[in-house]
């Protein structure tokens, strides 16, 4: 999906139509459905949201960036291997986790896809990839934010694979959430030698698909499918589960490399479900969305106290 570049901006141009033909989420057969659903009309109204969703995320992939050179960062990405991040009005976070892969995780280059609604922020987060060496584009007007978060985080995936990844090929590529952090040195590119993808496993029913916040796949082997990175949700499937049918419904889960997952509260004396933190192997998940809100201050300060020992040896702070 090769473009012409607008080279007084910068930018790239949007994609013309033909070029927009991203996979998307195939809703569950029709005998999945129970026969109250039937009598509810549920297949119907089903079909019909599910068509406006891909409607509206066609109008979005052909939207161009509103910062950052997108024929640059393809051009960096080329044969890399490549994490990505999709940024969203939390530049202390973002600053976290760039101090901390580029100390701690081998990889060649790391984008930020910055999906903030506020402009402060976005400014923000454009300071700290600049000061950690990251590749900053920043996204679209999102039309799921604020709206559904997994929907906005799904499209932000899809635009970062239709106009950056997929056109620049690179060796191999993975996502992560914002709020997650390394603390010990790792390769999270090592398994894609034995498989062609792998990342923290997610289950609805009899289906399944890497959790969005952590997946890693090799691009010789997925770059020709019709990858979709959004949502399912009338089959039970969050964000990156829209890649069942092209991608998972063929591959055995038993063959995916895992790593322990282990939840806690990251305050004492309050509940796992108010302040839910999770261990991801060696990597903190703070879980941002979790929980009780009026706590996220207090939380972020249990985070940071945990990841000290990690940024005692990491790069200095962007937003100092």
């Amino acid at each position: 999906m090769e473009r012409a570049d607008d080279n007084s901006t910068g930018r790239s141009r949007p994609p013309g139509r033909a070029g927009l033909k991203a996979a998307v989420a195939v809703p569950k057969a029709l005998r999945e459905y129970h026969w109250r659903q039937w009598l509810r009309l549920q297949p119907l109204t089903h079909a019909i949201k599910t068509a406006r969703y891909r409607r509206i995320d066609r109008g979005f992939l052909g939207r161009p960036a509103r910062d950052g050179s997108v024929p640059d960062i393809r051009d960096a990405a080329r044969d890399s291997n490549v994490l990505l991040t999709t940024a969203f009005d939390d530049a202390q976070c973002l600053d976290l986790q760039l101090r901390l892969t580029r100390g701690l995780v081998r990889h060649d280059l790391h984008i930020v896809a910055d999906n903030s609604a506020s402009e402060a922020a976005a400014r923000e987060n454009r300071q700290v990839c600049a000061a950690h060496g990251a590749a900053y584009a920043r996204l679209p007007a999102n039309p799921w934010t604020m709206k559904n978060p997994s929907r906005s985080h799904g499209a932000a995936l899809n635009w970062m694979w239709h106009n950056v990844l997929k056109p620049a090929a690179p060796a191999a590529f993975g996502f992560l959430d914002q709020d997650l952090f390394p603390t010990q040195p790792c390769d999270p590119f090592e398994p894609l030698e034995r498989v062609a993808f792998y990342g923290d496993l997610r289950r609805a029913g009899d289906r399944w698909y890497l959790w969005a916040g952590y997946c890693f796949f090799r691009f010789d082997a997925v770059g020709r499918k019709p990858l979709d990175f959004g949502l399912d949700w009338f089959a039970g499937l969050d964000t990156g589960g829209a890649n069942w049918e092209v991608l998972y419904r063929d591959a055995d889960p038993n063959a995916v490399p895992q790593r322990p997952i282990t939840a806690f509260a990251a305050l004492p004396g309050i509940e796992l479900r108010q302040a839910y933190c999770e261990w991801r192997g060696s990597w903190l998940h703070e879980v941002g969305l979790d929980g009780d809100l009026s706590l996220k201050a207090k939380k972020r300060e249990a985070v940071l106290r945990l990841l000290e020992p990690a940024l005692r040896a990491s790069p200095r702070s962007a937003l100092q």
